[in-house]
């Protein structure tokens, strides 16, 4: 599938994979960092953004994505950030195509199962303004703030807004593949052959995605694999405390 995308700067390339109900500009403060050394792509993933849609929607499939972008850009290696859901997208990447890969970082995730309430009511919430087709953003903030009371996550679900022809209001994320997909496929874990390259894991220390009772299970699939925690982010740390989360992934790709 061939993937809307930005590049940004020059230099060895860089993929930044966004999360679940994302889109490539998610990432842009750490893109806008890294370019000034790097090639930063920023994609749309499937069903997001300005990509095409599709039913299948698969850590396969969608780690293909990014493997057939870099041969669209003709890149022979690239390293790979994900966020979230673009997390597990990364390690299905360096896992199926190590070839490909040369580091991975993974922002506030790990490569196992997860139904996060979280994710279940964004869900939910997003369903609801499909079905409800909301006059204005306002109502459209009302009926997600019955199933998400943080405003900072309702305020980024709320990007996904678009304005139909007939003056309501939908959301731009293909809603159809992910009620199919999430359970059976997006909340699963990833696996394959271990991936033998650098890969850091950044965890927010909020946060309960990532446990240090699955470190051992994660090593097996990226036996090189170091932790570090930024304390007092959760789990969208790379918006909370973006300049430390920068940092650390800056000295992490020059060592």
């Amino acid at each position: 599938m061939k993937l809307n995308h930005t590049i940004q700067g020059t230099g060895k390339a860089i993929i930044l994979i966004h999360g679940l109900f994302g889109s490539g500009n998610n990432l842009r403060r750490l893109s806008h960092a890294l370019s000034k050394n790097y090639m930063v792509i920023s994609p749309d993933l499937r069903n997001h953004g300005k990509s095409p849609i599709c039913q299948k929607m698969d850590y396969p499939s969608m780690a293909l994505d990014i493997i057939e972008l870099m041969k669209e850009l003709d890149l022979s290696k690239a390293s790979l950030i994900g966020h979230s859901m673009g997390g597990k997208i990364a390690m299905q990447a360096a896992l199926s195509y190590a070839h490909k890969v040369e580091k991975i970082v993974i922002g506030d995730i790990l490569p196992i199962d997860y139904k996060p309430d979280i994710q279940i009511n964004a869900i939910n919430g997003l369903n609801a303004i499909v079905s409800s087709r909301p006059a204005s953003r306002k109502q459209a903030d009302e009926i997600l703030s019955k199933h998400i009371s943080d405003l900072a996550i309702r305020e980024f679900l709320l990007k996904n807004l678009i304005l139909k022809e007939d003056g309501k209001y939908s959301v731009r994320v293909f809603m159809e593949s992910i009620n199919t997909n999430y359970s059976r496929e997006l909340a699963m874990s990833v696996t394959g052959k271990p991936f033998e390259g650098p890969t850091l894991f950044i965890k927010g220390g909020k946060s309960d995605y990532i446990r240090e009772q699955y470190f051992k299970d994660t090593l097996q699939l990226f036996p090189k694999s170091q932790h570090t925690t930024i304390n007092g982010a959760g789990h969208w740390l790379h918006v909370e405390k973006s300049v430390e989360f920068n940092q650390i992934i800056i000295k992490f790709l020059s060592t």
